[in-house]
This record gives C-alpha cells, sequence and structure tokens, in this order.
C-alpha cells in the first residue's frame, strides 16, 4: 500500500498501491476480496494529502523534544535479554509459547527518506506517518493489555544511501531498533524484526537490467549481514523476518525501478523461493546465536492461497525445524480493510475464514510453525470497533489457538491508544486478556483446543445464512455499472472499491459507464491511451462491477456478452460467475488472485458454478493495455 488511515502501512498482497485512510493495513505481501487487499488499498480510497503524509506542524516542538530525548539515551539503553537458545525447542512450540502478538505499526516502518535524506536522527523517521515517539511505557502497556509477541516492522533504507551503492545502516538506526526490541525483552516479550515495504526497493528484483537485480540481491544480503551481526548475541526470543508483503507480486513495483514489471507469476515465485533461501543462508553464516535462531519466512504476498501453491517452496536449512512461515489475514478486505462491508458474521463468513486458516495447516504439518503476522478490521471514523469486529476476531483467535499458529495483531495506535496506554473498546481489551498466553498457560492444551474448536462450531451454527440489511431503496439513487481496475503495477487505476467512485482514477483515463434500470445488454469501457503512459501495465485487479445491484436487482446475474483488449475480441480463460463482496455491489471478477474459492453466495446462469472461477484471463498475456471494452447481458436467475 502506500499509506493507510488507520493502518497507513504499505501493504503488498500482490499488492495494489494506495493506503487506506481510514482506520485500520501490512502490506502490505501479503490474504485480502475487493480485490482483499487489493482494491481499495490500492486504489485510493482515501488516500492521504501531502501534509498528512509528512505530519503536521502542530506538536511538532514536543516532538523534537522526545526526539532529542531519544537520541540522549541512545547509548545508555541496557537489556534484559540473556542470550539463551533452546535448541531442542521446535518452530512449532515455539510458536505456541509466543501466545498473542502485536505491531508497533506505522512507526520504524515509516519511510521519510524522501523527505528528510537519510541523515536524520532514527526517531525522526519513526514519527513520520503520525505516531508517537515510542517509549518503555507504551510497550509495558500492550505487554499488561495480553499482548506477549512484537512484531518491529522496519524500513532499513531510511539509513541507507542504497541508490550510491553504499548499503551501511547508520548506526544510530541500529540503536534505536535496539532500543524498542530491549523495551519489548524487558517485559517478557518475543521479537519479530523485518523489512518492511522499505520505499519498495525491492522492484529491482523485477529489472529487466541484470545488474540491477545483482544489485539488489548484493544489498538484500548486506542489509541481513549486518542486522544478524549486530543482534546475534540475542537470545532466540528475537526472531528475523525475511520480508513483509513484498515477495512475490511486488517484484514487479516500478515505485524505484522503472524497467521493473516483466516478471511473469512463476518468475515471481522462483526468484521469492531464492531470496527466501538467501535469507536463510546469510542468517545462518553469521554465527553466534544466529546458528540455531527461529526464522520466519514471509508466504508469497504474505497469502494464503498463493502461499499454500506448491510453486512456493520453504528454504532448505542447517538448523533442524527452526522455521516458521509468515501469512497475513484480512479476509474479506471489504470488511477488513474498507468501509463498504459494514458487517460480519454469516455462514459464509465463517466457512471462508475456518477454510483459510485451516488450510496453513499443509505447514504445521511439515514441523514449520506458522504467524499471521498481520490480522485486523478497521475502525469507524470515529474510533470505535465495526459491528462484529469481535465476533470476527475471536473466531480468528479460535483458529489460532485450535491449529496452533501465533495471531499478530496490526496496529497503528487504533486498538492500543499508545498516548493513552489502554485499549480502546472494553469488550475487545477483556478477549485479547483472555487469550493471553498467561492467561492460558493454566490450561492443557487439548482443552484449550477443544474449546476453540467447540467455539468454532457453536459460532458457524448460529450464524444466520445472510444479513438482511434494512435500505432505503428510494435512497440508493442509481444502480452503475462499471469496470473496477488496477494494474500490475497499480499505476493505472479506476474506482476499484465496491462504491462506485468515478473520481478515483489515474489522471487522462476515460471511462464509460452505465446506469442500470432494468434487466438488459450493456456496454462499458475503460481507455488508458491519454493517461502518462498511454496504456496500463498488465492487470493487478479487475472486476465487472453494479453498484447498488444486490439491493435493486437482487438476484440477477451478469453474463459476459463480448470481452475486448485493444480492440480486439479476448477468449476467456475460465468461466465467470456473479457474486458479492459486501451484500450491496454486484460483480463478476476478471482477475481476483485473492479470491481462493469460489463464494457460497456465487450464481451462473445455467446454475453451474462448478467450473467458475475469480481469474477469467491470463495477465501474462495482457501486458500492454490501451482498452478494455466488455458487453455483458444483466437479468434475473
Amino acid at each position: 500500500m502506500k499509506r493507510i488511515t488507520i493502518w497507513k502501512k504499505r501493504i503488498s498482497i500482490g499488492v495494489l498501491c494506495t493506503l487506506l485512510v481510514s482506520s485500520l493495513s501490512g502490506c502490505g505481501n501479503a490474504s485480502k476480496e475487493n480485490g482483499k487487499e487489493s482494491d481499495t488499498e490500492k486504489t485510493e480510497t482515501a488516500q492521504m494529502s501531502e501534509s498528512e503524509e509528512a505530519g503536521d506542524t502542530e506538536g511538532k516542538e514536543t516532538e523534537t523534544a522526545q526526539v532529542q530525548e531519544i537520541t540522549d539515551r541512545m547509548d545508555k539503553t541496557e537489556t534484559t535479554d540473556d542470550g539463551t537458545v533452546r535448541k531442542e525447542l521446535t518452530a512449532v512450540e515455539f510458536v505456541k509459547l509466543m501466545g498473542n502478538g502485536i505491531n508497533l505499526g506505522n512507526t520504524m516502518e515509516a519511510y521519510g527518506r524522501a523527505v528528510y535524506g537519510t541523515s536524520k536522527e532514527a526517531a525522526t523517521y519513526e514519527t513520520y506517518w503520525g505516531q508517537p515517539v515510542t517509549t518503555r511505557e507504551m510497550i509495558e502497556g500492550m505487554k499488561a493489555a495480553g499482548f506477549d509477541s512484537l512484531r518491529i516492522p522496519i524500513a532499513w533504507t531510511n539509513a541507507m544511501d542504497y541508490e550510491d551503492g553504499d548499503y551501511t545502516i547508520k548506526e544510530t538506526y541500529l540503536d534505536r531498533v535496539e532500543e524498542i526490541i530491549d523495551y519489548a525483552r524487558g517485559c517478557g516479550m518475543y521479537v519479530v524484526i523485518n523489512d518492511h515495504w522499505d520505499g519498495s526497493w525491492w522492484g529491482m528484483f523485477g529489472s529487466k537490467t541484470p545488474e540491477t537485480r545483482d544489485k539488489a540481491m548484493e544489498m538484500y544480503v548486506s542489509m541481513w549481514e549486518q542486522i544478524a551481526e549486530r543482534y546475534k548475541d540475542y537470545s532466540d526470543y528475537l526472531v528475523f523476518e525475511s520480508a513483509n508483503e513484498e515477495l512475490g507480486d511486488r517484484l514487479n513495483d516500478i515505485d524505484v525501478c522503472e524497467d521493473s514489471g516483466s516478471l511473469s507469476q512463476n518468475e515471481c515465485y522462483e526468484i521469492t523461493n531464492l531470496i527466501n533461501q538467501t535469507f536463510v543462508d546469510t542468517i545462518r553464516a553469521s554465527g553466534g546465536n544466529n546458528e540455531q535462531r527461529f526464522l520466519l519466512i514471509a508466504g508469497y504476498n504474505t497469502d494464503i492461497a498463493h502461499t499454500c501453491d506448491n510453486r512456493f517452496v520453504m528454504p532448505k536449512d542447517t538448523a533442524e525445524k527452526k522455521l516458521i512461515v509468515s501469512v497475513h489475514y484480512y479476509t474479506p478486505w471489504s470488511y477488513c480493510g474498507t468501509a463498504s462491508a459494514e458487517n460480519w458474521g454469516t455462514k459464509g463468513n465463517y466457512e471462508e475464514q475456518n477454510r483459510l486458516l485451516g488450510d496453513m495447516q499443509k505447514f504445521t504439518k511439515q514441523g514449520y510453525g506458522v504467524i499471521i503476522g498481520e490480522y485486523a478490521v478497521m475502525t469507524n471514523q470515529d474510533g470505535s470497533l465495526k459491528d462484529n469486529t469481535c465476533d470476527f476476531i475471536t473466531n480468528f483467535l479460535d483458529n489460532c489457538d485450535a491449529y496452533g499458529y501465533c495471531p499478530m495483531l496490526w496496529d497503528c495506535s487504533n486498538f492500543f491508544v499508545r498516548k493513552e496506554l489502554k485499549m480502546n473498546d472494553e469488550a475487545l481489551a477483556e478477549l485479547y486478556l483472555e487469550r493471553s498466553y498467561s492467561a492460558q498457560s493454566v490450561l492443557a492444551e487439548e482443552d484449550i483446543i477443544k474449546a476453540a474448536k467447540d467455539r468454532m462450531e457453536a459460532s458457524y451454527a448460529n450464524a444466520p445464512e445472510k444479513f438482511e440489511l434494512q435500505v432505503d431503496l428510494d435512497a440508493l439513487g442509481t444502480a452503475m455499472a462499471w469496470i473496477m481496475f488496477s494494474s500490475e503495477d497499480w499505476n493505472s487505476t479506476y474506482s476499484a472499491g465496491d462504491v462506485y467512485d468515478p473520481t478515483s482514477k489515474t489522471a487522462g483515463l476515460e471511462a464509460v459507464d452505465v446506469e442500470i434500470k432494468e434487466a438488459g445488454t450493456y456496454t462499458v469501457s475503460l481507455d488508458f491511451t491519454k493517461t502518462e503512459a498511454g496504456f496500463a501495465n498488465g492487470i493487478g485487479f479487475a472486476a465487472l462491477a453494479v453498484g447498488n445491484g444486490e439491493l435493486l436487482f437482487p438476484e440477477y446475474v451478469i453474463e459476459i456478452k463480448e470481452f475486448l483488449i485493444n480492440g480486439e475480441p479476448y477468449e476467456l480463460t475460465a468461466k465467470p460467475y456473479t457474486s458479492s463482496d459486501d451484500g450491496k455491489c454486484t460483480r463478476v471478477n476478471i482477475y481476483n488472485g485473492w479470491v481462493s474459492g469460489v463464494p457460497l453466495d456465487a450464481r451462473c446462469a445455467d446454475g453451474d458454478t462448478s467450473e467458475a472461477s475469480a481469474i477469467i484471463v491470463d495477465k501474462e498475456e495482457l501486458k500492454h493495455i490501451e482498452t478494455i471494452e466488455i458487453t455483458f447481458a444483466y437479468m434475473p436467475l
């Protein structure tokens, strides 16, 4: 992502490049069905203004004093970490000991080097995305709130002149990260550190220039050699993570590497596997406790379906049973990451969550630990929880208890308010205290698993088939049909959220949208020829949508009659289906890589969804798109 409101994190799950501005994710690479972590996040649902991004001037004097205070005491930090390594402990056992985790979001990964360069004090970058300077009391407060582990997302190139070939991380930045690690270790927390989006330098791996690809690997190795050397004496309570959501489709990012973007998905898998293997080899070769340290391997896009794909291969390791796999969970994205879906908790919602999280047993059965490195439900604009947030999180934590995963909440002071040192909701606060390691450690493991599965079964049994929406149909206005779109490099977008917004588009893009008043045949189109690039660079996400279609035309289906690319007929590669992500907007997914199966509400004109798919085009054939035109029939079943 580019920034988010609740999150303001750069998510990557194949990632659409925008930022949620409202309240939540990661990365974001991430699992996410507006395109899951795709449409809105990456289409500017509410993009932050430059002034917001750089931070308001109000309170700057206070922040400056805090920054100076951090800087002055940097060399006085002491650690309570004893350097212990539990050689016989396996990754599966280790993850269970990690309990519940939380992210220190929008803090050390806040990317300010474009404004500040690389010479500022570390805490200057730390506050760039609007979070307060991290204090020991904040971390202790997280621990007291029921969080046993802390994930610290980090942008190391804030302190690295890598464009000039200098991969040295400035000492003060390493010092500040160490200080925060020590805050967490001082109160007994496990700690995960990674390289998190980091200005999207990862697109260098997808460059057409071999020298640039080689530099990317040199930089990656040098980065981790320095990190590994600096922190090698820490106990195995410190975990290194190979990336965030960048390993996968993000290797095609063009933010800092304009000749990137040509890798096929198979090539992205191959390079992802190579980077992860290089990560393991680099850490193990650094010696000390790193020879046995637990290592967290970023899954493909950190998306469950993509990571469970057999093309993703866990690295080989000289240490035995010390590898953990990381995925993220923001499904459905319309509920977790945008305002388009207000409720969660139908039988279909529970079935989807249980199925996806159950799929990660593929790794635990092979002896790998599983960490869900990010999950969350965006808060409302006033900071309150969305309806059913506690239901979503309860069932999510039940799955983690049942299968032995460590869940790590993505938080940017939306749930644990750092300046107030407390959770923002009493029910949520009680839930996390009940699920803390200290609370559950007095119970037998088999009892924890049984209780979790019993709750999951009861929740599913009591869930409604669907929510009855109370809607004033007369106030809805019209049903508009359009093509949701985000290019593979996320530089060409058009109204990719479930709410029709023709202003959310790339400059120069021309769209033909149509109002649906009755059953009939309609044509919609997108023209990219007048954009700066003159074309869309592939497809990252696309869907044919009818806003308010589920409400104004319930049980209607969309049947594609003609699909033109650059004026030429294109033969669809799979059977499309009609569904809804939020109970309001009707859609046919054209390319949605975040949907791992046909949803329960899917429908086709012939009644057969067995061969239907959320991917009905071959994006490897569609690298240069000047125009898209779709003619479709809209009709009742």
